[in-house]
């Protein structure tokens, strides 16, 4: 709630407490299906490349930065850029196989406020529709909100990226705006969309995410019994 200053004016909120957040560290983040490790040319290659190229389609890369390496030479300069960028780049690995399966970064961490991206989300054909990718985020978000404690994190994707839009909401994310005309990716336009996830909408959304991760929401099949959307805390119109 704003606050009025002595000149009358509404300010925002004093926060007397706060103070600059740790940056990520390069830890690993264990979960009940995956766990999430730092990313690294040598050790997450090759598999990474069998998961990706696991077909022979591209789809999965459109709305990336980089079309899809053309063998696993180029793909291995690729990873090794990822993994010695300023930005922190994950491995998801699966717990039962501990073969790497996707990858996902904490992007434009801002410390001194409070803020940080989830970005470079790129789930191999294996990893899809799978408890893995669920947990993968949630395990990010749990580490910035309860181990780092900030106070915000942003999802952002290009507005034609109907599955991405989708995976926000369903992540308790809510949408805050488009910004047009805001890039130039592969020769094209990107109108982008932004997201974001509050510290004090995070509890709320915890619970939802545990009580879908947990395994009495799975029947033998493996099938969901209830939705994570379903349980997601209900977004103001």
């Amino acid at each position: 709630m704003p606050v009025i200053n002595h000149f009358g004016q509404p300010v925002g909120e004093d926060l007397p407490a706060w103070a600059a957040r740790p940056r990520p560290a390069q830890i690993m983040l264990p979960g009940d299906y995956c766990r999430l490790e730092p990313l690294t040319a040598a050790r997450h290659t090759q598999a990474l490349y069998d998961a990706y190229y696991s077909v022979p389609h591209t789809e999965g890369w459109t709305y990336l930065a980089v079309e899809r390496p053309a063998d696993l030479h180029e793909f291995r300069l690729f990873i090794t850029s990822l993994a010695t960028a300023d930005d922190l780049h994950m491995a998801v690995v699966d717990k039962t196989t501990g073969e790497a399966l996707g990858t996902a970064a904490f992007l434009r961490v801002d410390p001194a406020n409070g803020v940080a991206e989830l970005g470079w989300i790129n789930w191999s054909p294996r990893m899809q529709r799978q408890r893995t990718g669920t947990e993968a985020i949630f395990l990010m978000l749990r580490y910035l909100f309860d181990e780092l404690g900030y106070r915000r994190c942003e999802w952002k994707c290009d507005s034609l990226n109907a599955p991405s839009r989708a995976a926000a909401l369903r992540y308790g994310f809510r949408y805050e705006g488009r910004f047009h005309q805001a890039v130039v990716i592969k020769g094209r336009n990107r109108d982008t969309d932004w997201f974001a996830l509050l510290d004090h909408d995070w509890p709320a959304v915890r619970q939802a995410f545990t009580q879908w991760l947990a395994a009495e929401n799975f029947d033998e099949a493996g099938q969901q019994r209830r939705r994570l959307q379903d349980l997601m805390p209900v977004k103001p119109a």
